[in-house]
């Protein structure tokens, strides 16, 4: 509270009335002193949500977004200033003030991280954090960068969190029952169209980003904000690091490539650029001269990232990305045509993508955040002998307005999101046949708001609403969602969240068939969390139910009378994690997730509701890290188990009808810090599947039945490389502070 609401109380009271009628010798008055300023962390990044008040009386404020406060105080003389923000170090400085008053602004705060408080969760419903600004780790780009078995790819190391199924054939990210493209990503609050690389079978897809450029990853499950749309079943939040802490150059040799990076610091500005080189031919003629690569995996690209900070809020950041792909494979095909020596699949994937966002400080509270993002992608893929070329373009242009002072209960997030996608596609059925071309235009439009509320000083909630307009499917949504979470005690919380969730189809079905409607997802959670001491469990029921899923004959797949929104699903379960971060073992982190789902559905093809391909009943994820402080080492391991998982059998009765076996992987690494020529240097070592267990993740048939059994022939499908060695040396060059080798890579 304030001295003038103080005031303002008293005055509204009839005893005070009474006694201002009474004569009473004038006091005089005392001149009022206006403070400002900014809070920041130690990287120079704002924190929102920051205490700040003189020692004493009544007098402070709370950070905005953007870590700006103001308030008036008529105090003098020298008084302690006093900021304290949760999962930080408290701050307190004596401050002198004006005895004639006035407006005193202030140097910026820098708080102090509180070792005590990093592995804290927050609590969301359905979404698990790591950011800087929030401290809410449970994966932060160190974590994903150290998690064995993720060799830095960001979907991969999520896929050790709860909700998630491990598909290794394909390689991303399958969420409580939905596909891999019911899972959106967001750079900087901006959708990105394609966060995979190109795949073929038995190739996985890897993320297109490096976790280290970003101070904060979000992995939300469901439930999330009214900011995101076109998401059936989950959001990957990545959010960029703002200025880069110094000048640096690194270098990284790697068994399979290599990347070079430098990294320029000024005051208010920094630009830093990379390429990066991989090559798995030479690896793969020594390991497994054997194995059927037409072509081995080489991938060539680079970035540019520039960051300016225009005022004290205001931040400019702009980042540029190419990356060219090329692959081809010859494996083992079903088809009478191939029996003998396979089937070829070449890929030519080329990405280039430009994210641009400004955010800057408006007047009576009001902030922007604004957005542009530009995408080309072309596929040119050719299995035997068919050849598709396919271009995608998309631009995404996004303006959010925030206030966080309206109301001292209450905060206004407004938004507007605008999508241009020209889509094309070239099919030829051989090399002498004519070539076949379709395209779609879609112009989306979305609109969106919420709000946080302080209903009680123990219940919090969230209410938005998004709406979207597209006009290649001609026909709008109304999404509302809603949030509630109840404090239990100080270190426990009880959770609600609920909303209805829409994406168009996907492109493979919009290019045959565009008149179609939006797709939809309702999402029910319970949840409980409790972290303390570096401890976290979390536990969290869902249930989701799918409605107007895309449906087509499966025997007629260009048929464009034969789709139709008509399919219909559920996915429902429970999630448990448990984190330790050097509590029970004083070097050791550990998590464990465990996911249990039940799900059906039909869609697409299927021709009965059934349970999906890429659904696993039970999924298990272990995670341990020990840190051997006199070897300055550090050994990780992550075991995964999956449960067996449903697949098509047309031999057999019935539809999903047959199991896998279950997926089991041990991954492990071990991470050495030293210093070379006086560099900060990491040498690397990491093993995926290092016991070599032959998962198998289901069968392809042949299209027809064999003439003389009546069988439909099968060929296993498995991963092309069930084990990987991957060695580096990782060297920061012209660093101010080395790096401390005594202490683990936290």
């Amino acid at each position: 509270m304030k001295t003038s609401l103080l005031a303002a109380l008293l005055t509204a009271s009839p005893l005070v009335a009474a006694l201002a009628q009474s004569p009473a010798p004038a006091a005089p008055a005392r001149a009022t002193t206006r403070l400002s300023g900014t809070v920041l962390d130690a990287a120079g990044h704002p924190l929102a949500g920051a205490n700040v008040f003189l020692k004493t009386t009544f007098d402070g404020a709370t950070t905005d977004s953007l870590g700006r406060f103001a308030f008036v105080t008529d105090a003098r003389g020298t008084l302690p200033l006093v900021v304290t923000l949760i999962g930080y170090e408290l701050q307190e400085a004596p401050l002198a003030l004006p005895a004639a008053g006035g407006a005193l602004a202030l140097p910026a705060r820098h708080l102090r991280e509180s070792r005590a408080s990093l592995a804290d969760v927050v609590v969301t419903a359905g979404a698990f954090e790591a950011s800087d600004t929030r401290r809410a780790a449970v994966l932060k780009p160190l974590d994903i960068l150290t998690t064995a078995g993720a060799n830095a790819d960001i979907a991969t190391a999520l896929n050790t969190l709860p909700g998630t199924t491990r598909v290794g054939e394909e390689g991303k990210l399958f969420v409580r029952g939905g596909a891999a493209s019911e899972t959106r990503t967001y750079l900087d609050g901006l959708p990105v169209q394609s966060p995979y690389g190109g795949a073929l079978t038995g190739v996985p897809a890897r993320g297109r980003f490096s976790p280290s450029l970003f101070k904060g990853v979000s992995f939300s499950t469901g439930g999330y904000s009214a900011e995101y749309g076109q998401a059936l079943s989950a959001v990957v939040g990545l959010n960029s690091l703002d200025l880069d802490p110094e000048t640096q150059t690194g270098i990284s040799l790697l068994s399979v490539g290599g990347s070079l990076s430098r990294t320029k610091r000024w005051e208010r500005t920094s630009l830093s650029a990379n390429v990066d080189y991989t090559n798995l031919g030479p690896y793969f003629g020594l390991t497994a001269p054997d194995q059927r690569w037409e072509q081995a995996p080489r991938n060539l690209g680079g970035a540019v990232r520039l960051a300016h900070r225009t005022s004290a809020g205001g931040m400019l950041k702009i980042y540029a990305t190419y990356n060219a792909q090329r692959v081809a494979t010859r494996l083992p095909d079903p088809e009478a045509a191939y029996v003998e020596n396979g089937r070829r699949t070449g890929l030519r994937n080329d990405n280039a993508y430009l994210n641009a966002t400004y955010r800057a400080t408006l007047r009576h509270g009001w902030s922007l955040n604004s957005g542009l993002a530009l995408a080309r992608e072309l596929n040119d893929v050719r299995p035997e002998p068919l050849h598709l070329a396919e271009t995608d373009r998309t631009a995404t242009a996004r303006l959010v307005l925030i206030n966080d002072s309206a109301s001292t209960w209450f905060n206004i997030k407004l938004g507007a999101e605008a999508t241009a996608q020209h889509y094309t596609l070239g099919y030829q059925a051989a090399a002498d046949a004519p070539v076949f071309t379709t395209d779609f235009l879609e112009k989306r439009t979305a609109l969106f708001a919420e709000s946080d509320l302080s209903l009680t000083p123990r219940l919090t909630g969230r209410v938005g609403v998004r709406g979207e307009y597209s006009a290649l499917l001609n026909k709008a949504n109304l999404a509302p969602r809603l949030a509630l979470a109840y404090g239990l005690g100080a270190a426990g919380q009880l959770s609600v969240a609920g909303g209805l969730f829409y994406q168009s189809p996907t492109n493979d079905l919009l290019r045959v068939q565009p008149a179609l409607a939006f797709e939809q997802a309702a999402h029910y959670l319970l949840s409980y969390q409790r972290t303390a001491a570096s401890r976290t469990l979390r536990a969290e029921l869902y249930y989701k139910d799918y409605q107007k899923l895309t449906r087509f004959d499966g025997s007629q797949p260009l048929a464009a009378s034969r789709y139709a929104n008509t399919g219909q699903g559920y996915a429902r379960g429970l999630d448990l994690f448990w984190r330790d971060r050097y509590q029970t073992f004083q070097k050791i982190d550990y998590w464990v997730s465990y996911g249990l789902l039940d799900t059906r559905r039909q869609a697409r093809a299927d021709r009965a509701e059934a349970v999906p391909t890429f659904a696993a009943t039970h999924s298990l994820s272990l995670v341990g890290k020990y840190w051997l402080a006199k070897l300055h080492t550090q050994v990780g391991a992550t075991y995964s188990y999956g449960s067996p998982r449903a697949y098509f059998d047309p031999n057999q009765p019935g539809y999903n009808q047959g199991r896998t076996p279950s997926f089991q992987q041990l991954d492990v690494s071990v991470s050495y810090l030293t210093h070379l020529a006086k560099q900060y240097t990491i040498v690397y070592l990491g093993v995926t599947n290092v016991l070599g267990r032959d998962n198998l993740y289901g069968y392809r048939y042949a299209t027809t039945p064999d003439a003389t059994t009546g069988q439909y022939a099968a060929v296993p499908q498995r991963r092309l490389v069930p084990r990987m060695v991957v060695a580096a040396l990782l060297i920061s060059i012209n660093k101010k502070t080395p790096g401390d080798t005594s202490v683990a890579p936290d």
